[in-house]
């Protein structure tokens, strides 16, 4: 066994090793108690903030459900409003959409009243003008079977007025005039003239110059008498036709005197019937066409 000796340094450095454990010892306790207490500092500061941000939380969450509840109310009473608006419109709608129905109807009505009475009319005035249709009818009707009569009638006497017209024509006769061209029929006394304008083959004016060197218009020319010789039934006329004077010499009555006029392809034909002293009688022939002037 191992004995331990003790000297005397050591007996003197033992106390101060208990001395400076004891400081050591010490200052980790107080270092331990300074952290301790600023770990408590600490969590007290957090518990802080965590009750003050809590606090704030809570307001805000009041306020937000204050807010909510407001708006709720708001909203609501939007939806009351509108709910009331569309209430209002609906039932005013209807009230118009009667009132529009009632009066459709009623003009409806009115229409058919109207053209019901307009039918009614339209038929009696349709009945009436029918009456008055089948009375002309009637009428025409009658009048017809007198037309048919007096077309009978008519073509009688339009057959025997041939008959006399042709007897009459028949009797007339065709000459060769002073130009050497071939006359139609010439006419000797007024029956004879009259059948001549039946036919409507040419134009027929009649005059009478009673006075020597007396123009007189006939038709489209102007005549004179020049010379009238009574016992041989002769005469001399002067012709004036577009502005051009010709005078024809001895003529004998019912001699055809003929002349050119501008526009006429056939010539004018001049017959005297009658020669008396200072006194002709008798008419002109011309064409029915004239030609067109160039």
């Amino acid at each position: 066994m191992d004995t331990i000796n003790f000297t005397k340094s050591d007996a003197n450095d033992t106390p101060k090793k208990a001395h400076w454990t004891a400081w050591l010892f010490g200052g980790i306790a107080l270092a331990l108690a300074g952290v301790s207490g600023y770990e408590f500092y600490r969590l007290e500061e957090m518990e802080r903030k965590m009750a003050s941000m809590n606090a704030i939380t809570q307001n805000d969450l009041a306020a937000i459900r204050e807010a909510s509840a407001s708006t709720a109310v708001a909203m609501r009473s939007t939806v009351d409003a509108l709910s009331q608006q569309v209430d209002a419109k609906t039932t005013q709608a209807a009230a118009n959409y009667q009132r529009t129905l009632a009066n459709a109807k009623l003009h409806a009505e009115k229409l058919v009243k109207q053209v019901n009475e307009q039918n009614k009319a339209n038929q009696e005035r349709l009945s009436l003008e029918l009456g008055e249709v089948r009375s002309a009818a009637n009428q025409n009707a009658e009048k017809v079977t007198g037309l048919e009569t007096n077309l009978g009638t008519v073509k009688t006497e339009v057959s025997e007025t041939r008959s006399v017209l042709e007897g009459a024509v028949g009797d007339l006769k065709s000459v060769r005039g002073d130009l050497g061209v071939q006359s139609g029929l010439i006419a000797t006394n007024a029956k004879e003239l009259a059948a001549l304008r039946a036919l409507g083959e040419r134009n027929y004016y009649e005059f009478t110059i009673s006075r020597k060197n007396t123009p007189v218009k006939v038709g489209n020319i102007v005549l004179s008498l020049k010379k009238s010789d009574v016992k041989r039934n002769k005469f001399n006329v002067e012709v004036v036709a577009d502005d051009k004077r010709v005078e024809k010499k001895d003529k004998t009555i019912n001699e055809p005197v003929q002349f050119y006029v501008s526009g006429a392809r056939m010539p004018y034909e001049l017959v005297i019937n009658e020669v008396g002293k200072n006194k002709v009688v008798g008419y002109l022939a011309t064409p029915k066409v004239m030609a067109a002037r160039r």
